[in-house]
């Protein structure tokens, strides 16, 4: 999870996407998401062996993201693209590693190796919308965001459970 500029930087994306009629993660489901960057995506959980897992791991404490660009990826969803220090993929990889015993569902594109980080911006933009996005994203960065916290979010309903650390 972002500091309060980084979470107003993203917030403030969202907002001028969505007045451009763009669905974003401010209206998506539930509208309770927050900005932020995934260490893990699990289709399945047991919320106290996480937990645990977690908590198991060293506090590798806050670090900033730039952000350069947009990634785009399949169905329409577009992001904010951040250059990820080399500490912070090592992290990602073993909060991944740590989760698999508790017998949570890793999604695949989260597994070690396959994760490509970032801050998602639109949530299913038609193509006739994507020059709409790229724009706004290019007129967002450079950025930089600082992540201070960690959290498990359940994204089905928006409930949050903040971790003590980062790992």
């Amino acid at each position: 999870m972002f500091d309060r500029r980084g979470d107003l930087l993203v917030r403030d994306l969202w907002a001028r996407l969505e007045g451009e009629g763009i669905r974003t993660l401010s209206s998506h489901t539930h509208g309770r998401h927050h900005p932020h960057l995934s260490y893990a995506v699990l289709l399945s959980w047991d919320l106290e062996r996480v937990v645990d897992a977690l908590a198991a791991l060293p506090d590798g404490g806050p670090f900033d993201l730039s952000f350069q660009g947009a990634q785009v990826f399949p169905r329409g969803r577009v992001a904010l693209a951040p250059a990820v220090p080399a500490e912070v993929a090592v992290r990602q990889e073993a909060v991944a590693r740590a989760l698999v015993p508790t017998g949570a569902v890793l999604h695949r594109h989260y597994q070690p190796g396959h994760w490509v980080p970032h801050v998602s911006v639109a949530t299913r933009a038609v193509a006739t919308d994507l020059s709409k996005v790229v724009t706004a994203v290019s007129d967002t960065v450079p950025m930089i965001a600082r992540v201070e916290r960690a959290a498990l979010v359940d994204s089905s309903t928006g409930e949050l459970w903040s971790l003590p650390t980062v790992p």
